[in-house]
């Protein structure tokens, strides 16, 4: 076996030579001075040379640290020159699946809405990019995880920390499922943070409701902004549904609007039957936005739909923003509407919200359309009675609902 002098002592002869240390390793002289440990092995009785770095950058004992894992290989049947081939191009592609390429291929293939897109990459943008944006995902551990979970809840933000954990799985996932990850490494520290507490508004009083509605009439903002915000009560749809909506998916003479698969939710065509007063919206807006393709086009763009931010702003501006959010709206109709005596189905089906029985969602179709044809007019002119009544003394809660319809409400049970 060699010793560390004899290393240092070899010279350079006119010819290549080599020294026998152990094993097969032997360090090689060059002519111009270079000496390279080498490891001799044979495979499939073919023999082959594996260089395993020069002398003295690599030591003795490194060297005989790396033959030993060379012949590890070979004795699993696995040629160490193309092994160290394969972990080369594995390297190299490892360093181009960064995180961000990931999350944003990943989000390219969601079938999301635009906007819902761009609001899920400005999060990535602004919470996660930062800290493991640039890293190969298999190089991330659940230590990034967490820092970047805890950092955003200290910041005081636990449903922008909830969002970041389940878009980060979804990433990680995605990359396990094409074979440029191994794991989540958001699994192990998913439980680390308490449970985030969505707080959903509660549901309006009437005297409420007709509060809100005046002061939104008359808050002297946008045109546009307030017949979106009527359109959304009188058909408790939601609020991107309000403001996106386009001319062509009304039929005024029908009184219907059909809202198409790719803006609902759930990916299912919804069909809205139009009380009197949302048809009189329409007619109103229609010499206005008519000749555009959204019935309340963006402000600066009139290619682009009206964001719905601007109800928000709004509510804000009026002081309502801590009470009431704009999807509250289907949580006060649905909660209404139970009391006024219509049937859970039909409200369901006017929310265009899933069956959670997946037996009936199967074979249960309908969408008592006739029936909520009567119960969306008869919503609509109990808005405008708790308009009316909102700027004086209301009865009790129960007297401030009671239908306006009673006869035609018993009619359809």
């Amino acid at each position: 076996m060699l010793t560390d002098a004899q290393c240092r002592a070899a010279k350079p002869r006119e010819g290549i030579y080599r020294l026998n240390d152990y094993k097969g390793l032997y360090l090689e002289i060059k002519p111009n001075g270079i000496k390279a440990w080498r490891y001799r092995f044979k495979l499939n009785d073919k023999a082959s040379w594996f260089a395993l770095g020069d002398y003295p950058s690599v030591t003795l004992g490194e060297a005989r640290e790396k033959c030993e894992a060379a012949r590890k290989l070979v004795r699993e049947g696995i040629n160490p020159v193309q092994n160290r081939q394969i972990e080369r191009i594995k390297r190299e592609q490892d360093s181009a699946n960064t995180f961000e390429a990931i999350a944003k291929e990943w989000l390219a293939l969601k079938d999301w809405e635009e906007v819902t897109k761009k609001r899920r990459l400005d999060m990535l943008e602004r919470v996660v990019f930062p800290s493991i944006g640039k890293l190969p995902v298999r190089q991330i551990t659940p230590a990034h995880v967490l820092d970047i979970l805890n950092k955003t809840v200290k910041r005081g933000a636990p449903t922008v920390a909830a969002e970041a954990k389940r878009t980060m799985s979804g990433v990680f996932e995605h990359a396990v499922a094409t074979l440029r990850a191994d794991t989540d490494p958001v699994w192990p520290v998913r439980k680390a943070l308490p449970p985030n507490k969505t707080q959903h508004k509660r549901a309006l009083s009437a005297e409420e409701v007709g509060q809100l509605l005046n002061d939104f009439d008359g808050h002297g903002g946008n045109f546009q902004t307030i017949k979106a915000f009527q359109l959304m009560w009188l058909t408790l749809s939601r609020p991107n549904e309000s403001v996106q909506a386009e001319w062509a998916e009304f039929d005024l003479e029908k009184a219907l609007w059909t809202i198409p698969a790719r803006r609902m939710k759930a990916r299912r065509e919804h069909i809205i039957p139009l009380p009197t007063q949302a048809v009189e919206l329409l007619k109103a807006m229609h010499p206005i936005t008519g000749h555009t393709k959204f019935v309340f086009p963006n402000r600066d763009d009139r290619q682009r739909p009206m964001a719905d931010a601007a109800l928000r702003q709004a509510l804000k501006k009026l002081g309502w923003a801590t009470k009431y959010s704009p999807h509250g709206t289907r949580t006060t109709g649905s909660t209404r509407l139970n009391e006024m005596g219509y049937r859970p189905d039909a409200i369901e089906a006017q929310l265009a919200h899933a069956e959670p029985n997946s037996v009936r969602r199967t074979y249960n179709h309908a969408t008592y359309l006739d029936e909520r044809r009567v119960m969306m007019q008869d919503w609509a002119d109990t808005l405008d009675t708790w308009k009316a009544n909102s700027g004086r003394l209301a009865g009790s809660a129960s007297n401030a609902i009671t239908p306006s319809r009673p006869l035609q409400r018993a009619a359809i049970r």
